[in-house]
Order: structure tokens, then sequence, then C-alpha cells
């Protein structure tokens, strides 16, 4: 499964960067192929100062070795060796009509000292952040996750988006600022192999989800990248991204794995946006599209 997985990858990260690099029309991914000392290693891909895209990194690791004691403690394990591999993305967009979106899906494997595998998951999904709200692209991102959950809930009669779409919502909540990172989209951790779930079709079903993301985002690039905007909106488009700043390094899991495995700092990293304010007690506009926005935020929303 992990080889099969890892091959999947590799693909639809040549399938995403492909897409975004059509959108942008002048900006390309550098590419860094790194090692990691204590085994495995990544292949990041970077684009910056485009002509849509301002920064976005679309990363692929496989990492393996002897599981950390931070991580032996979370797992609540004994000495393991583990295999952790994934794609992890952030595109943080030039304008502020465009929202940022990140996406991620991982498998993960525990061993005994034999080699054997003792424990195995997958995780993922994929959220959206705007800055200013077009319901339309809300629901639009929204229809996609769950087209993509319907056609693997029908076969296993568990209904997957509203159960991934409320573990969105509670996951990507900022509880410093009691209010959400997004508008949320999907987040699944630890599923493993059940009587009604093998792992064969917990791959067919997060490689579904993979699939649907350029479907789910690309759309919304394409209707509002060239609205206009103006010097205000741009800042306020910065204030809002220090929020998903602070989410990144407060309460991400993700962030946590990778500074805890060693993992190489540029690629953890590379989530974060170029150019972000912190502007004093900061409100917006009683009436406002910002207000809008972050009255919306303040609980989640079914946008279908």
């Amino acid at each position: 499964m992990k080889d099969k997985f890892y091959q999947y990858i590799l693909q639809l990260q040549n399938q995403i960067t492909s897409a975004l690099e059509a959108v942008d029309g002048v900006a390309k991914f550098r590419e860094d192929i790194w090692q990691r000392p204590e085994g495995g290693g990544g292949r990041t891909r970077v684009m910056e100062n485009g002509n849509v895209f301002e920064k976005g990194g679309v990363n692929i690791s496989a990492v393996h070795g002897k599981l950390p004691e931070t991580m032996r403690q979370l797992f609540n394990v004994g000495e393991a060796d583990f295999f952790a591999c994934g794609l992890s993305l952030v595109i943080h967009p030039k304008s502020p009509m465009v929202p940022t979106v990140h996406a991620n899906w991982r498998y993960f494997e525990m061993y005994d000292d034999n080699g054997n595998v003792i424990n195995s998951w997958f995780g993922g999904g994929q959220d959206l952040t705007p800055y200013y709200l077009f319901e339309e692209d809300a629901k639009h991102f929204h229809q996609t996750c769950k087209t993509a959950c319907d056609k693997h809930s029908r076969s296993f009669g568990t209904d997957f988006y509203p159960k991934y779409k409320k573990q969105c919502d509670a996951y990507f909540w900022n509880a410093h600022r009691n209010e959400a990172r997004g508008i949320g989209g999907l987040f699944f951790d630890y599923c493993k192999a059940t009587e009604s779930m093998s792992m064969e079709d917990w791959y067919n079903f997060v490689t579904e989800v993979g699939n649907s993301f350029c479907e789910a985002y690309v759309p919304i690039v394409e209707r509002r990248k060239t609205l206009s905007y103006t010097p205000e909106q741009k800042t306020w488009q910065e204030i809002r991204r220090g929020r998903y700043v602070e989410f990144n390094l407060v309460h991400d899991k993700g962030t946590l794995f990778g500074l805890k495995t060693n993992g190489r700092i540029e690629s953890i990293l590379m989530s974060l946006p170029p150019q972000v304010q912190w502007v004093y007690d900061h409100h917006p506009e009683i009436g406002s599209e910002e207000e809008k926005l972050v009255k919306i935020l303040e609980k989640p929303i079914d946008w279908i």
C-alpha cells in the first residue's frame, strides 16, 4: 500500500502543478529534491511572484525511521519504526478576490521489531480560505467535496461529507481567536481498516478526494483572478493572512509532526505567505464586506 500510494502522489503532484502553472500563465514551479538524514526525503515544488499566485507550494515526502519520542507519546506507543508519505499544498494568490487553498493527503505505517505492519491509516482533506466571500465559490468548493465523498458513502453506508465537513470545521478553528481559519471543506484522519472499509477502500476514497482538488479550486481562480481590487483590500488580505500564520504555527498538527521528525524546514514553512500584517486591535468597518467575512467565520455554515 505504501508504494501504491506514493506512486499516486507523485502523479498527483504533476497533475496539480501543471494545472496551476496553466492558470497562472507566467510562473513555473521550482523543484527541490531533498533527503532526510534519518531516512527518506521528498520533492518540493514552489512557485513565487506569478501573475496570479504570489506563492504556492505543492510538496511530496516519504520519510521513515525510528518514531521520535514526542510522536511515541502522541500515539501512546513504545519504540517503533514508522513510514509516512503524503502530498501537502498551500496556494496563496496575489489578488484578495482569490481564496487561499490548502490540501493534504497522507498515509502512515508503524512496524514491530520484525518489520511487520502493526498499524496503518490514511488522512487528509482540502479547505478554502477566502478574503472576500463569494457564496457561489463556497458552494462550488463544498459541492465538489460532497460529490467525491458521495461516490464512496453509498457503497459503505457512511455519509462521509457531513462527517468530514464537521471535522474540518472543528480542526481549522483558531481557538485563541474564536473564529474559523476559513470556510472549511473536508478533514479526515486515522482512517483505518474496519469490517466495512478495507485499506483498499480507504485508498480509493482518499484518491477520489485528491483527484477532485483541481475541479474544486481552479474554476474559482479562473472566475476571480481578473477582478480589480484596491490597496485597502490588499491590506485586508494581508491582515487575514496573519490569522492563517497563527493557525499553522500554533495549532496545526502537520507542522508539529514535521518539526518533531526533523523534517525539512523550508518545506514545512512553505505554507506561510510572503506578505503578512498584524495590525493592533484591528476591526473591519461595520457593514463592510470585510465584516461580512468575519461574521461568517464565527460559526460553521452549511454551504450545501
